[in-house]
């Protein structure tokens, strides 16, 4: 009878052919890894870099950015919002940061990368970070990837503190202490925060007292809508209402009537007789204008006269020319 030859480590004979029943595996490689653990533990997956991140971008109760653009998005935007949930927004790029810190956006922190080239933004970004109270870090490179969830950020990133939205009835509370009849402008489907912070600026030009905006499907106030409102959101408030319709309905039982901002109005915004009276102003966006239950809401259509052919304008634009012509009508009014 033949010898069998002994078998050598690994789990292999001296011949080197693999041992009878085991595949060419000793017994520690078929005993398994066990079961998969959670995705916030696994090495390189989005939940575990988000994990990573989250003591850093803490978010507030009733923060609620805009979903998370694309990576290309980002690229030629130098913004990176986090996703839902996180609150925080990070500005990323040298002339996104700087531009920022000059329109007095409200940030947590600014983060700089090591050995960074000689630039005079990235001396101007901390200077102005610095004289706004807001903490320099220094950061190494991959913290800045991290934090920036991938946009080119050239050694720079800010880090957005997130807004802490107004309840509803706060904008009418804040006229009636101002003895004022309430102006307010509701955003029924504006997706773009620049149109925000355009709104923004106009209401706090004409006296409005706050805007309201959506909770879902709806621009929210992040960095961008602070630099298109030039500081104005820092003394106008904006509410969320979870369902605008349902919150139209209320400001309507409070004494305001609702009138709606449409082509196919049936008057003119200063032929409606309600502009000295408590009024909310909702606008649609450019193209789809109201939606139907928020038009069905609504006491009045006005549209905006335009003596040159039927042009679809933005909603910063006719939010624009509704204040003003309230506001107008207003100051006739009272004088």
């Amino acid at each position: 009878m033949t010898a069998q030859p002994r078998p050598g480590p690994g789990g292999r004979a001296k011949s080197g052919k693999p041992r009878s029943g085991t595949g060419g595996y000793g017994k520690r490689r078929l005993e398994g890894k066990g079961p998969t653990p959670p995705a916030h533990l696994r090495p390189g997956h989005p939940a575990q870099r988000r994990a990573g991140t989250a003591p850093r971008t803490a978010a507030s109760p009733n923060a609620n950015g805009p979903a998370a653009p694309g990576r290309g998005e980002a690229r030629r935007s130098g913004f990176k919002s986090q996703r839902p949930g996180s609150g925080a927004e990070v500005v990323a790029g040298r002339n996104a940061v700087l531009e920022s810190l000059r329109a007095g956006v409200p940030a947590a922190a600014l983060h700089i990368g090591p050995r960074l080239d000689s630039d005079e933004r990235i001396g101007a970004a901390v200077m102005l970070a610095a004289d706004a109270g807001i903490p320099v870090v220094e950061a190494g490179r991959a913290e800045l990837d991290r934090l920036t969830a991938g946009a080119v950020h050239q050694g720079l990133a800010l880090r957005v503190r997130p807004y802490a939205y107004a309840h509803p009835g706060d904008l009418v509370e804040r006229a009636a202490a101002a003895a004022e009849p309430a102006l307010i402008v509701a955003l029924d489907g504006v997706t773009d925060p620049r149109n925000l912070g355009a709104v923004a600026r106009s209401a706090a030009a004409f006296g409005g007292h706050g805007v309201l905006v959506p909770a879902r499907r709806s621009a929210g106030v992040t960095a961008g809508a602070w630099k298109a409102s030039a500081g104005a959101l820092a003394r106008v408030p904006v509410a969320q209402a979870s369902n605008l319709a349902a919150a139209l309905v209320g400001y309507q039982e409070a004494g305001l009537f609702a009138v709606g901002l449409s082509a196919d109005g049936d008057a003119d915004i200063g032929g409606t007789g309600l502009a000295d009276g408590p009024l909310v102003l909702v606008v649609g966006s450019e193209g789809r204008g109201l939606s139907r239950l928020v038009a069905e809401r609504c006491d009045v259509l006005a549209r905006i006269p335009m003596p040159g052919p039927a042009e679809s304008l933005n909603a910063g634009v006719a939010a624009g020319i509704a204040l003003y012509e309230v506001a107008r009508l207003r100051a006739a009014a009272g004088g």
